[in-house]
């Protein structure tokens, strides 16, 4: 699948088993820069303690969005559960439909409800997507989230987002 947005071009597929690792790499990067400054340490150090837990991240289902070779924005689901666990975009790619092409590849694989536990940062986002609060933002472990889900039914497709045909 391919976004276009101005003369930029974002490919965004299933990322190979050998390219988690730079996915993790990714998300660490995005996490400290965006999303660590408004947690407390505890926060960050359960965060780190997520990327390095094989249990965790087994049976995670990972897109990534490229520009050329290089990986600028990460999702990964628990396809079985329906939920995200981590959607993250370079900065340098913020606000230029990276986030949204990788959500909508994720919708392809996993059409029905979604949940996601989204950081405040996040927040904005998840609810131009169409995602609903459960509930008021909780903290576990230092990490700051609120509980938000998306029915089959509420999901507002993009219409400038097509299949790479090449």
């Amino acid at each position: 699948m391919e976004r276009r947005i101005g003369n930029d071009r974002f490919a965004v597929r299933p990322l190979k088993a050998e390219e988690t690792g730079a996915a993790l790499r990714l998300t660490w990067r995005v996490f400290s820069e965006f999303e660590a400054p408004d947690y407390p340490p505890e926060g960050v150090e359960e965060f780190r303690r997520c990327l390095n837990d094989d249990r965790y991240l087994a049976g995670l289902s990972y897109y990534g969005a490229f520009d050329g070779e290089a990986l600028i924005g990460v999702l990964a689901a628990r396809g079985a559960k329906g939920h995200i666990c981590f959607f993250f975009v370079d900065g340098a790619y913020h606000r230029r439909g990276v986030g949204t092409g990788l959500f909508e590849r994720l919708r392809e694989d996993f059409p029905g409800a979604l949940t996601v536990n989204s950081s405040p940062f996040g927040l904005p986002f998840y609810e131009r997507l169409g995602f609903t609060a459960l509930s008021g933002e909780q903290t576990v472990n230092g990490i700051r989230f609120t509980p938000m889900a998306l029915s089959k039914a509420s999901h507002r497709k993009s219409s400038y987002i097509r299949r790479n045909t090449t």
